[in-house]
């Protein structure tokens, strides 16, 4: 291999350079001007060599050798020359010399091996080399270029082919010297060779033909695809010897499964045990249920590897190896909180089989312990209720009571980037030790009887970025030994540079003047290096010995060296059978038994497997140069028959789609192949039928005779013809045998041979009908001809008894078919359908499969069914199924014109492409289909404990009946006779909160089906209540009202109770209980918009806060998050029934304001009349523009002291969208402010009666104007009292007040959707017009650049051109 030396010249470095101040040159005259540098001559060869290898990093020299070769009579030497052999390290070496170039213009030198003979195979040498060709007139004079390769017996020669361009090597002048390179015809030539030490046995290889078994002794994994991941982590796992020994201790003798995660781990880890080469890793990840789509996926790692101990783990259970994972990797931590001026604390311990570290903002491994077992205080607003002792001052934090003995630490590497709004990798310089002690971070209380001192077993690293990337790992498989790089079917040596500075992240230490590194994902220069550590394994010191035991090959099972071994067999020979074969033929073969034992079209069941249908042809694989007579004779010997008495025929596929016997095959000593290619076809194969003899004479058979072909209009030869019977009793269409009848007979004389084949009386009627193809199913005219009906050789002909019409009806009445073209409909039609019971619960086990046609209509499957599960066909209820989820998709009408097809593939219905398309689900119900249509089914959550256990049923009522129809249902389905029905009380939650309570004559058509339906046992203390207590109804929330979860439930307010007390009454009512309960912080929530809470203490009393009675008590669940989907997560140990969420809120917010408009009318009607009865709202909304560096203040009146204050902001266009705000109250108090803001949405109470200043300024802006959309609203309302129509209740009036409250709100919800929807339209519309005046302005200039150079191009040409032409005419 050749290199040229355009592309592996050596840059000169450039030197550092020194400013010197002034006052630096009067105090050190001396040093003010620098001594010139030395002249570098190219026959000072030290000088030279320690020029030219100056860069040499941390190679470790072995051997140096400098050799010079005087080149004269350059222009007379031949094509190609050779210096003088010197030797460095014991080998020879040369420089290899092209005067004229190696096919280039330029001179060619290369170093080259000068053994006489060929090196041994296995021979190489890492060279670092350079060759200097100098003027030996004038040494400063000279032309360098460097280079590292790896030469081997193979790439012996190395080097530049284009050293030097001879034009230039001849001129006048080199460069800036006076003199020529190459002067009188001579020149020198040196070569300074240095051998470096090769510490990995891979230094500069180019890995062709690289064996790593050979050169390491271990094997790598192949990538799928994106798997690279997977194979780090297996990698890893597998040389923590005991996790191999113990996964090799599971029992799976008795479940060898491709489908077992532990059965394939088995064989994956014997294979790279045992294997010469990379393993594939496709056995595991099918076992993991893993499709195409997730091989080039990349998981996250942590997951991946807890999912697997979680299964192995499983698995182990039982067996010798159980608990054998935990003792490897389980550590435990207590988390604790501590009081400081009380003496009490509250922990946990807890097991964990990973530590995950943060990364950002420390510096090493040392700093991210501290940073996580930091403590935390919690005092002020966040103090701890201690049981006991109320709110404390606190600290909380983890400690560590014990390190397992494999220590797997996960580095945050990848962060979520709130300004990029994606995850991005941290490539923060993060150095992790060889060595590290952990008993810094134990707690006081552990066990220190044993060191925690820890050795570094591997390094698990990520290359790249967020986007795209690599993975591999270092590790150490055994304890005093090397460092291995597994980067999937690679593996090599590795250094303790390449293990630790090489993956800490951070920045190359490039020398001056170098731009930086390419990263190869980019494709780009960077300064920041792409690859980093991302998760680190240690093994305890004390311990390395039990981790890292030999594993050898009495530990592996048994049975995978028999199981694999039978494999490989298996695969030799299958391979060696795909090598051969071109040289066999697949010959399928039926015959009169496989005829007769077939129900359906055509002669066989072709396509089906011999083995599970004995109407499928039997498969004979021969050489395809077997005869006819041998392929005969082996059929015979298969079938029992003599070989005389059989002969084959051909069958081809007719352009009906049939396949029929052709003709016979006579010729016996022609090959099978011969026959193949002349009668056989390329699709399904070569077929042929086994006709047996009728007819014995001597001995011998008789056939009848074969059609002529010189003119079968006219002969009357015979023609075999295929009898099928119509059973129309048992509803069976099955072969018979063949006949055979001359072709001028006529149609009727097939009933003799029929009735004597089916031993009927003599006289019964038939009804014949040829088989022409599946669709087409002809009746005969007995007195054609078979030349006239066009009967050929291997037509199938059916027949039937003739029926009177009685016996048809009764036939057609009981489900069956009358006539044959019927049931030849049904054949064609016909599909398996599987019917599965709804419910989950032994859905396997009472499913079952029915044959039904497609062109059944309703009525008729339905039937089918009723049968099979011996229930009344109109009480079934059926689903189709929704083919990715398996849930039930929609109910199926009982429509009687519609057909089962329609029903299984809907062709006009959307999301039809969803649906499986042989299956349905049903529903056994108690009441028929036609009475469930009066019926309405309330799906109503019974709360049996508190709110944290729920049970959902459903109740059938009549859609005329009231809610007190639904409770004895509701009582029967719930077992709950003992409770009284005034004692059940059900109500209705929209968006987490109770929305209204249902009365008993409250009727079931008035519930609207976007609110959840609750249902509970009215709590003692409510039916105990005195006069002066008062309810509230209470909802669960996170730390805003409007992101509510779990059940909201009704509760009794005593006067004058502290709240303490009232808490301990919440704990019973809700079922909440413990440390959980203690983390809930109560307040009071108006029912208005933009309410905010009034958190309580201990101190106060609920009856006093609560005076409003539409005030709500909300439960604030500070320590749930949200998730990236918007799902409320609780914290560790929080029941998961506070996470229930009113699922029709998602349908309503599309659907309730539609509601709201189309009652626009009632709306304003009642709206009028309580803007009559209550104050004026004074509100402000304006659209002003906020030039740069401007600040404007707008002002309002506040008349009322507690009134509430909206103010509402976006900024709708101008450079970020940002703008600063303030908003100032009287005596210039500054009551809220914010600072690059893109909008904001306040409610706040007025403290004072005075004026109130609205700011934004725009200092921050240097040119863009800002436009700010703004509203504010001053409120002082109070709840209108509307009259009482005559007759009407307090209950009724109460009702529309609640409508019209709900209404109200929903059109308050649509402002702010309009508003939001606005901002975000003006704002991409913003940013549009913005990109379009950029584009504009750059293609501007960018044309004006286009014509100045033009011009200029113009000017330059005819101002050289003109001025060449200067006086001459």
């Amino acid at each position: 291999m050749l290199v040229d030396a355009d592309e592996l010249d050596a840059v000169e470095e450039k030197q550092d350079v020194d400013l010197l101040h002034s006052d630096q040159l009067e105090s050190n005259p001396a040093e003010a001007v620098p001594e010139p540098e030395p002249i570098l001559l190219a026959d000072n060869f030290e000088a030279m060599r320690n020029h030219l290898f100056q860069d040499s990093g941390d190679l470790e020299v072995e051997h140096e050798a400098v050799s010079t070769w005087n080149i004269e009579e350059w222009r007379r030497l031949p094509r190609k020359e050779h210096g003088p052999i010197f030797q460095c390290g014991g080998h020879p070496w040369r420089v290899l010399f092209f005067p004229y170039g190696n096919n280039v213009d330029f001179a060619s030198f290369y170093l080259e091996q000068a053994h006489e003979d060929k090196p041994p195979e296995d021979w190489y040498g890492c060279v670092q080399f350079a060759l200097v060709l100098w003027n030996p007139n004038d040494p400063s004079i000279f032309c360098q270029h460097t280079a590292n390769h790896r030469f081997t017996a193979d790439e012996g020669d190395w080097g530049f082919t284009r050293f030097a361009e001879l034009r230039k090597l001849f001129a006048s002048r080199w460069e800036d010297h006076e003199r020529p390179l190459v002067e009188n015809n001579a020149a020198n030539m040196t070569a300074y060779v240095r051998i470096v030490k090769d510490p990995t046995g891979v230094l500069w290889h180019n890995f062709l033909n690289y064996d790593s078994k050979k050169e390491t002794g271990f094997v790598g994994l192949k990538n799928q695809g994106a798997t690279c991941y997977l194979n780090s982590l297996l990698q890893s796992l597998y040389f923590t010897n005991a996790f191999r020994k113990a996964v090799y201790q599971i029992p799976t003798q008795n479940e060898e499964s491709l489908g077992n995660s532990a059965y394939t781990l088995q064989r994956l880890f014997y294979l790279l045990q045992t294997s010469n080469d990379a393993v594939p890793t496709a056995e595991l990840t099918r076992s993991f249920g893993w499709e195409t789509k997730h091989i080039f996926e990349q998981q996250d790692v942590q997951e991946l590897s807890r999912i697997l101990m979680e299964r192995l783990e499983e698995k182990m259970k039982g067996t010798e190896a159980e608990n054998a994972l935990p003792k490897l990797f389980v550590g435990k931590t207590k988390t604790y909180v501590s009081c400081i001026n009380v003496d009490y604390e509250s922990s946990r311990i807890e097991d964990f089989w990973d530590i995950q570290l943060n990364v950002s903002g420390n510096k090493n491994l040392d700093d991210s312990f501290k940073d996580y077992i930091q403590v935390e205080t919690m005092d002020g607003e966040n103090k701890y209720f201690a049981e006991g002792y109320g709110l404390q001052d606190a600290r909380k934090g983890v400690i560590f009571e014990s390190f397992p003995q494999v220590l797997h630490l996960q580095l945050k590497r990848f962060e979520y980037d709130v300004n990029r709004d994606a995850m991005m990798k941290v490539n923060d310089r993060y150095e992790f030790p060889e060595y590290f002690d952990a008993t810094p971070y134990l707690s006081t209380d552990a066990d220190r009887s044993e060191s925690y001192r820890y050795q570094l077993h591997g390094v698990l690293v990520h290359s790249g970025d967020s986007n795209a990337g690599h993975y591999y790992a270092f590790l150490k498989p055994t304890k005093d030994g090397h460092f291995y790089k597994f980067d999937d079917d690679r593996v090599t040596r590795a250094t303790m540079k390449e293990v630790l500075e090489e993956n800490f992240g951070g920045e190359y230490s490039v020398p001056n003047g170098t731009t930086g590194m390419r990263n190869p994902y980019t494709r780009t220069l960077s300064t920041k290096r792409s690859m980093s550590a991302y998760m680190l394994v240690y093994i305890r010191q004390t311990r390395l010995d039990d981790v890292l035991l030999a594993v050898g090959q009495e530990d592996t099972p048994p049975h995978l060296q028999q199981k694999l071994d039978e494999e490989r067999d298996l695969r030799r020979q299958q391979r060696q059978a795909r090598e051969e074969e071109h040289l066999y033929l697949t010959v399928g073969v039926i015959t009169d038994d496989i005829f007769r034992k077939y129900q359906g079209l055509d002669l066989a069941a072709w396509e089906a497997d011999p083995e599970q249908n004995p109407a499928a042809p039997r498969h004979f694989r021969i050489l395809r140069t077997t005869t006819i007579g041998q392929f005969t004779k082996t059929v015979a010997e298969d079938l029992g028959h003599d070989p005389t008495h059989i002969r084959l025929w051909v069958m081809v596929n007719r352009q009906n789609k049939t396949i029929r016997p052709d003709q016979a095959l006579m010729d016996p000593e022609a090959t099978m192949d011969e026959a193949y290619a002349k009668n056989g076809t390329k699709i399904g194969g070569f077929r042929v039928w086994v006709e047996l003899a009728d007819k014995i004479e001597d001995g011998k058979a008789v056939w009848p005779e074969t059609q002529s072909s010189t003119n079968p209009a006219t002969t009357n030869t015979p023609v075999l013809l295929f009898l099928k019977a119509f059973d129309v009793d048992a509803q069976t269409l099955k072969g018979v045998g063949h006949i055979y009848l001359r072709k001028h007979e006529k149609v009727s004389e097939l009933a003799g041979p029929i009735l004597q084949l089916m031993h009927w009386p003599v006289g019964t009627q038939l009804k014949l009908h040829e088989e022409i193809k599946p669709s087409m199913i002809e009746p005969m005219k007995p007195k054609q001809t078979l030349h006239q009906a066009e009967i050929q050789d291997g037509d199938v002909i059916c027949f039937q008894k003739v029926l009177t019409e009685k016996e048809s009806a009764a036939v057609i009445q009981g489900g069956g078919y009358a006539d044959a073209r019927d049931f030849y409909d049904y054949l064609c039609n016909r599909l398996t359908v599987r019917f599965s019971p709804k419910a989950p619960a032994n859905r396997e086990a009472e499913t079952f499969e029915l044959v039904l046609s497609k062109k059944m209509f309703y009525d008729q499957f339905a039937a089918k069914v009723g049968e099979h599960l011996k229930a009344d066909p109109t009480h079934i209820r059926f689903y189709t199924i929704n083919a990715t989820t398996g849930n039930a998709k929609t109910t199926v009408k009982p429509n009687l014109n519609m057909t089962l097809q329609h029903i299984l593939t809907p062709q006009y219905t959307y999301g039809g492409a969803n649906q499986v398309p042989s299956a349905l689900y049903f529903e056994v119900l108690d009441l028929s289909l036609s009475e469930l249509e009066t019926k309405r089914n309330l799906k109503v959550t019974w709360l049996s404990e508190g709110v944290t256990k729920e049970e959902t049923v459903d109740v059938l009522v009549a859609k005329s009946g009231v809610i007190a129809d639904a409770i004895p249902v509701l009582k029967n389905k719930l077992n709950l006779d003992d409770v009284p029905a005034e004692h059940l009380r059900v109500y209705e939650v929209h968006t987490g909160k109770v929305y209204k309570e249902l009365h008993d004559k409250f009727g079931v058509a008035g519930i609207n089906e976007f609110v959840s339906l609750y249902a509970e046992r009215i709590p003692e203390e409510e039916l105990e209540s005195t006069e002066g207590d008062k309810a509230v109804y209470a909802f669960h929330f996170n730390k805003e009202p409007s992101k509510t979860h779990g059940v909201p439930f009704k509760f009794v307010v005593k006067p004058g109770e502290p709240f303490s007390k009232t808490k301990q009454r919440l704990e019973k009512r809700t079922g909440i209980k413990g440390k959980q309960f203690e983390k809930i912080k109560f307040a009071v929530v108006p029912r208005i918009s933009y309410s905010k809470p009034i958190y309580l203490v201990d101190d106060d009393v609920l009856f006093d806060v609560a005076t409003d009675g539409e005030d709500l008590l909300g439960l604030d669940h500070k320590e749930y998050t949200y998730d990236k989907k918007g799902v409320v997560r609780p914290p560790p140990g929080a029941s998961s029934s506070l996470l229930s969420i009113d699922t029709s809120s998602s349908r309503a917010s599309f659907l309730l304001p539609l509601l709201s408009i189309i009652m626009r009318t009632l709306v304003l009607a009642y709206g009028l009349l309580a803007c009559y009865l209550s104050t004026l709202v004074g509100a402000t909304a304006l659209t002003y523009k906020l030039t740069p560096n401007e600040k404007a203040c707008f002002f309002t009146w506040v008349d009322a002291k507690a009134a509430k204050v909206a103010f509402y902001f976006a900024v709708q266009s101008g450079g970020s969208f940002d703008v600063d705000y303030s908003v100032v109250g009287p005596n210039e108090k500054v009551i809220m402010d914010g600072s690059k803001e893109r909008q904001g949405d306040f409610v706040f109470s007025a403290g004072e009666i005075g004026e109130y200043r609205f700011c934004f300024n725009n200092e921050m802006s240097t040119f863009a104007d800002k436009l700010v959309d703004f509203e504010i609203t001053v409120e002082n309302e109070q709840r209108a009292q509307l009259p009482s129509k005559q007759g009407t209740s307090p209950e009724q009036t109460s009702a529309l007040e609640e409508s019209i409250f709900k209404l109200s709100g929903q059109l308050s919800t649509i402002n702010r959707n309009q508003k939001y929807f606005r901002t975000r339209e003006n704002r991409n519309f913003s940013t549009v017009r913005s990109t379009e005046r950029r584009i504009f302005n750059f293609s501007v200039v960018e044309g004006l650049m286009m014509v100045t150079m033009a011009g200029l191009q113009v000017f330059i040409v005819r101002f050289f051109f003109q001025g060449a032409r200067k006086g001459y005419v």
